[in-house]
């Protein structure tokens, strides 16, 4: 009586870690039966004739045996077969060739069935349990999680899910600011699941492109509806980062959503990220403007691309050119990373005396001309004078009789000088 209670008390046991780790009932039932199955196999050579009836809910079981009634002489297999006389025991009215079922006292098996059983069960369904962890994971690849500090470690942080799973953030995966203190809840993106041996391991970042882009994607409700897209990110964890997005609704400003009234939108993702600071440009295909927007704050004079070798000669007056390397170099090392060239900062030393900035032509030259102009990297009369008419019509996107009138001007400035 006391093995056939501490069956069901195991078998109760499992229907509660059902409850907790998200196995379904026709699974937990699966398990057990096959588990039962092992052990009667295991005993007698074969399960085939016995039945199984499970019903975890409850913590209760019933095993029943089928076996052929057999004249007492010809009884060979115990297992499949009773004789007519013991048989009879049970009910006078059996004959030979019929069949009865009888129900299996699992506890007369013996301790040792009931551990071994223990011990499969437990294998069993820690072993998909681990499966249950690695496809849940491996699906959200990609996709921000909160979890809990559970022990922070010198090269890593454990964190807990919500159903107790082991999550990793390995130190080169922080931001140099966190700091980490246990049973808080913190966020991250899953960037990789490895199953090595059916281990599954789950690691998690917060210094990826990824994280912020998920963390933008949360804060800002165009972004997640597909209005405004995020078409790169540079980061330097923790210290800086620039974000280039774009609108497909011209009603819709990229950069102001992103930012938000009075930075309201952006401020939650900074205090995420420990007080990192984000610059959010406009994306453009025009690789020269976009140098341009990537190394804001800096002003720039005039550029130089070279498309080939992915190079950009960048000319700026010699007051502008700390502000586009930034402190320590983060602003054009982060400028580098956004656009994908490689930028060469040089001093416009000739600038003063010999060539005129195209805004100095606005009385002459009206603004959205000299936009144009700057967006193909012209920034001065001499830059514009350079080239010839065609090129200024193709690249500028200027009709002739305009380009006529704007090296008008531009000659008749330095015919005068």
């Amino acid at each position: 009586m006391a093995r056939k209670q501490e069956v069901i008390n195991m078998i109760d046991t499992f229907s509660e870690f059902k409850e907790n780790k998200n196995i379904d009932r026709t699974t937990l039932i699966s398990i057990l039966e096959e588990a039962f199955r092992n052990v009667i196999s295991r005993m007698f050579g074969s399960d085939e004739k016995y039945d199984i009836i499970i019903n975890p809910d409850k913590g209760d079981f019933e095993i029943w045996r089928n076996r052929e009634v057999v004249p007492d002489d010809k009884l060979t297999d115990p297992n499949a077969q009773i004789s007519l006389s013991e048989a009879q025991k049970i009910d006078k009215d059996y004959e030979v060739g019929e069949e009865i079922t009888d129900e299996v006292n699992f506890a007369g098996f013996g301790r040792r069935a009931i551990l071994n059983l223990r011990q499969a069960l437990a294998s069993k369904i820690l072993e998909l349990q681990k499966d249950n962890v690695y496809t849940k994971y491996k699906d959200r690849i990609g996709q921000i999680v909160s979890a809990e500090v559970y022990q922070v470690w010198k090269k890593e942080v454990l964190l807990l899910d919500d159903e107790e799973n082991e999550l990793i953030l390995p130190k080169n995966e922080q931001i140099p600011g966190d700091f980490f203190r246990k049973n808080e809840a913190r966020r991250a993106v899953v960037v990789k699941v490895d199953n090595q041996n059916n281990n599954p391991k789950i690691l998690l970042s917060r210094t990826s492109p990824l994280f912020m882009q998920r963390l933008f994607e949360l804060e800002v409700p165009e972004i997640h509806d597909g209005l405004i897209t995020i078409k790169r990110i540079a980061r330097i964890p923790g210290e800086r980062a620039k974000v280039a997005v774009e609108s497909y609704d011209d009603r819709i400003d990229p950069v102001g959503a992103c930012v938000g009234m009075k930075g309201a939108r952006i401020h939650g993702i900074v205090r995420e990220l420990c007080n990192e600071n984000i610059d959010v440009i406009n994306y453009t295909t025009n690789i020269a403007l976009f140098i341009q927007r990537a190394l804001s704050p800096a002003k720039i004079s005039s550029i130089k691309i070279h498309e080939e070798d992915k190079k950009a000669e960048v000319y700026l007056r010699p007051e502008e050119v700390s502000l586009a390397i930034g402190k320590s170099g983060l602003n054009i090392k982060l400028a580098s990373m956004l656009t994908e060239y490689t930028i060469d900062v040089f001093r416009d030393v000739d600038i003063d005396g010999e060539d005129i900035y195209l805004d100095e032509f606005s009385d002459e030259i009206e603004m959205w001309i000299i936009d144009s102009l700057k967006n193909i990297g012209c920034y001065t009369a001499k830059n514009v004078l350079a080239l010839s008419k065609e090129e200024i019509m193709e690249k500028a996107d200027l009709e002739e009789s305009t380009v006529d009138e704007l090296l008008s001007v531009l000659k008749t400035e330095f015919e005068e000088e």
